[in-house]
């Protein structure tokens, strides 16, 4: 049991509550900011039930993964990659929320508002989504970190599952709202996401 009190687990563990903290303090903020307080909720921390739960799997495996099988947790190459992955999918939704502005929206907008353009410039000129790539490349980042490879697929599977029915329903929307502009776009960008175009 003094396993999880070693510096491998105190490390991993600290740096997973970081980006956690970090992740969603610096999106509602950002959303603050953007569409002003009174238009935030609390929905803009993307907390929900079943990340929790993702959350407390990921810490069981790690807890029953250092007391049984410590060696497990010290490929620092792998959990350094990691922490990389994490970084790198900050910078990548951060860069689109910023970007898109008032564009950015954490609910799929079923209405085409006045003030909605489409963004095709900055990141955008490389992913149609890079909000959603940078989550995915964060998300299993931080399994990857904890060298949880039980939560490293299962992370990645649920994570690209959710975005492969999110991101039709949403373009559904763009299609209708841009028409042939964005039916250029989609031609020229590809989604940010594997295998879904």
């Amino acid at each position: 049991m003094s396993e999880i009190l070693s510096y491998t687990a105190c490390r991993q563990l600290s740096q997973m509550f970081l980006a956690i903290l970090f992740f969603h303090t610096s999106e509602y903020i950002l959303a603050m900011a953007i569409h002003g307080r009174s238009n935030v909720t609390l929905s803009s921390l993307l907390v929900s039930t079943h990340y929790i739960l993702a959350m407390i799997f990921s810490l069981a495996e790690y807890v029953f993964e250092i007391v049984f099988f410590p060696h497990l947790k010290e490929y620092w190459v792998i959990s350094n990659a990691g922490l990389a992955m994490v970084a790198i999918g900050e910078v990548i939704r951060k860069l689109a929320i910023l970007t898109a502005g008032h564009a950015f929206t954490h609910l799929i907008r079923i209405y085409q508002q006045d003030d909605h353009h489409l963004i095709t410039h900055g990141i955008y000129r490389f992913m149609r989504h890079p909000g959603y790539s940078g989550f995915l490349i964060w998300s299993v980042g931080t399994q990857i970190m904890l060298c949880n490879p039980i939560s490293v697929v299962a992370f990645a599977v649920v994570v690209w599952r959710f975005f492969a029915r999110r991101i039709p329903y949403e373009e559904y929307f763009l299609r209708r709202f841009f028409e042939h502009d964005y039916e250029e776009y989609a031609r020229k960008a590809g989604s940010g996401i594997p295998f879904i175009n």
